[in-house]
């Protein structure tokens, strides 16, 4: 008789995409992983690079499990690349390792939290959902952590190309804050940051009506970009902010008036703003003042009302934990900013504490809670 073979835990799945280095942008072996876990469970596995220097070429993979005909699309979405290890750590980063402690026994390993353990959950999740539920995919790109130009909004082209767009999307991000389950993401706030540049006249210092200090105009820039109004917060959202987060002369003489001054600043914004606009404003105040504004939009905000998809998650949480999640849209940004634009996208997975630290690391309990989680959301969202 022969033995029936079991399919491979969270913890197992975790462990080896861990094992697999993939600092940002992630390629090769860390895709290779992950194809061979989704494959045998029936997805179709594309891979594709996308982009070209600075910021590419970036791999990308899209996987889908067709469902009956007509069936609902329910995606899970995500990345494999992850921010340097850093020194220090107790064991190597990328060899994963479980240790006990009070609270139970921890994996660790770059990735564990962000977002290596997410997606292993979701793999496990996959395995327990019945393909004639419906389709389910998985968005997978190697470079939210870095540019974001040639990852997700690549896999969105797409989609689109092959017709494959899900109804919900849920992004796997690190959105718990004190224990699993606590906390959902239904939104973001925008994000920008504008570089600002004053040419002056250079001259001696004891000859100031010979100069132009460009020093001079910077500040009081600066001062009126900080005063000006933006906004009080919603319902959903904090106040929009406007922090100043570089100031650049380069002027190494004592006694030398410099011919140029430059400072960058970044905007958070809540739905009550679009990145063009803010970039207006900033531009029209720069060259009040005798300067230029570049912009970059990293990505606008965004909200999905709540409603059924977060009740659906909520119901899933309490199903498995007792308890429902906040809904929130504090934190930084993700793809989700880019995912919105397909259908609504919300985003949830472990505790967020050690992500990007030294010694990152997930309780394996939570990686199993995860997964059933995640079974409940996918099975909900293809019922309709």
């Amino acid at each position: 008789m022969t033995s029936k073979v079991l399919p491979p835990s969270v913890l197992e799945l975790a462990e080896a995409l861990i094992a697999c280095p993939s600092v940002t942008p992630a390629a090769g072996l860390v895709f290779d992983c992950l194809e061979g876990q989704l494959k045998p469970l029936g997805f179709a596995v594309h891979r594709f690079h996308a982009g070209v220097a600075p910021d590419g070429p970036v791999e990308n993979l899209f996987a889908i499990r067709q469902g009956p005909e007509g069936s609902r699309h329910f995606g899970f979405a995500g990345h494999v690349d992850v921010v340097p290890p850093g020194e220090n750590w107790a064991s190597a980063p990328f060899a994963p390792e479980v240790r006990s402690s009070p609270l139970g026994d921890l994996l660790y390993g770059r990735g564990a939290v962000d977002m290596k353990g997410s997606i292993a959950a979701m793999v496990a999740a996959a395995a327990a959902v019945p393909q004639d539920a419906g389709a389910l995919s998985f968005i997978i790109t190697g470079d939210e952590e870095g540019p974001a130009t040639f990852g997700t909004q690549e896999l969105i082209k797409h989609m689109r190309a092959v017709k494959a767009v899900p109804d919900l999307i849920l992004v796997g991000e690190p959105t718990s804050v004190n224990r699993l389950g606590d906390m959902m993401k239904i939104g973001r706030r925008g994000s920008t940051n504008v570089w600002l540049e004053v040419e002056g006249k250079e001259g001696h210092v004891a000859y100031p009506h010979l100069a132009d200090n460009p020093i001079t105009k910077l500040i009081h820039m600066l001062a009126e970009l900080k005063a000006m109004p933006l906004d009080d917060g919603t319902d959903w959202f904090q106040a929009s902010n406007l922090e100043i987060t570089e100031l650049t002369v380069g002027n190494p003489a004592t006694n030398v008036i410099p011919a140029r001054a430059q400072a960058r600043i970044s905007i958070r914004f809540n739905d009550q703003h679009s990145g063009k606009e803010l970039g207006a404003r900033v531009r029209a105040i720069a060259e009040k003042h005798g300067g230029t504004a570049r912009q970059v939009v990293y990505g606008e905000a965004f909200l999905t009302p709540p409603g059924p998809f977060s009740e659906l998650i909520a119901d899933a949480v309490e199903g498995e934990l007792g308890f429902r999640p906040e809904a929130s849209t504090t934190g930084g940004t993700s793809d989700a900013r880019f995912l919105k634009d397909l259908c609504p996208v919300i985003e949830f997975g472990l505790c967020n504490a050690t992500m990007h630290k030294r010694d990152e690391a997930v309780a394996v309990a939570d990686l199993d809670a995860l997964a059933r989680i995640y079974a409940r959301v996918a099975k909900a969202a293809l019922t309709g």
